[in-house]
């Protein structure tokens, strides 16, 4: 896929899946009122964790486009994308979109976005363990089982992943 057409279709997905996850869920939980009694500092953290958590998938957008694809399964890259914070863990974009809904449910002091984030895990989690993984190993075969060795799935390690 050409890089112009790559990055429109990247920016259409982006808007659409995790829009609707980190967007318009916690508005429909929240309406995005934050409570007037909620104390500075779980204001600051949670605002941090929402700009924080929306790095990874950011970048990861812009890692997937210079790979010539998108993160999309339907117009993936042909090469397996080991840049940038997957590097570190196996599903940056995931895991940031994750800690973006715990910041929201800091901001908005809403219990019900910890349950929301919980099955929204759960749903990812399954995704990439039962259709993600499995594709991704039959696409790149033994560079993404060496990948797979050793980038965690979940838990970033400490220092990147230098690849073979």
């Amino acid at each position: 896929m050409r890089t112009p057409a790559a990055a429109l279709a990247s920016a259409v997905f982006f808007v659409v899946a995790p829009g609707t996850l980190v967007g318009l869920g916690p508005w429909l939980i929240t309406r995005w009122e934050i409570p007037e009694s909620s104390p500075p500092l779980r204001l600051i953290l949670g605002g941090a964790l929402i700009v924080l958590g929306l790095i990874p998938p950011v970048h990861a957008f812009v890692e997937f486009v210079k790979a010539g694809g998108t993160p999309m399964p339907v117009a993936p890259t042909e090469r397996l994308v080991v840049t940038g914070f997957n590097r570190f863990v196996r599903n940056p974009m995931y895991a940031g979109l994750l800690t973006a809904i715990l910041g929201q449910a800091l901001l908005f002091d809403s219990i019900w976005l910890v349950v929301y984030a919980i099955i929204g895990w759960i749903i990812t989690a399954s995704f990439v363990r039962w259709y993600e993984d499995p594709t991704l190993a039959r696409t790149y075969g033994d560079q993404y089982d060496e990948y797979r060795r050793n980038v965690p799935a979940w838990t970033p390690r400490l220092t990147p992943w230098k690849g073979p």
